[in-house]
């Protein structure tokens, strides 16, 4: 892995394969089960509507976000990783899924750090299509 991605907390291109990720499993291990859908809303939210420039950090929580989504989704892959959350999540409003689609348009847009950090390393490729598997998921 890249110095650059190395130096963010990420071990692996796994979407909670990072610091940020597994400390918002957390977050939402740690809040109430009926907080948790608006955990999650608010996070997609907010990056679809972040200013000129989305920062990594916000990137990273809505990648998580989405995967979570797209795990309920026929044909999603089941979250599996110990980085996960370990509480249940409840069956999501189908409402998130169009969300999570622009939260990941938002990541992958020119003006997004998370994409850069991935594109300076060999594992970019690799990168942008698991993004657009997610992506692939949420939208069947």
């Amino acid at each position: 892995m890249a110095a650059k991605i190395a130096a963010m907390g990420t071990w692996d291109i796994g979407h909670f394969d990072n610091d940020i990720a597994a400390d918002f499993s957390g977050s939402l291990d740690e809040a109430p089960e009926a907080e948790r859908e608006n955990i999650i809303r608010t996070t997609l939210t907010r990056t679809i509507e972040a200013g000129e420039y989305l920062d990594s950090h916000e990137a990273c929580e809505a990648l998580a976000s989405a995967a979570l989504i797209a795990a309920q989704c026929p044909g999603g892959t089941p979250i599996t990783t110990a980085y996960g959350p370990d509480e249940p999540l409840p069956v999501f409003s189908p409402d998130l899924r169009p969300l999570a689609v622009q939260a990941l348009d938002r990541i992958l847009a020119a003006d997004s750090e998370l994409p850069e950090l991935w594109d300076d390393t060999e594992h970019g490729p690799q990168w942008r299509q698991s993004v657009a598997d997610l992506k692939a998921v949420l939208l069947t």
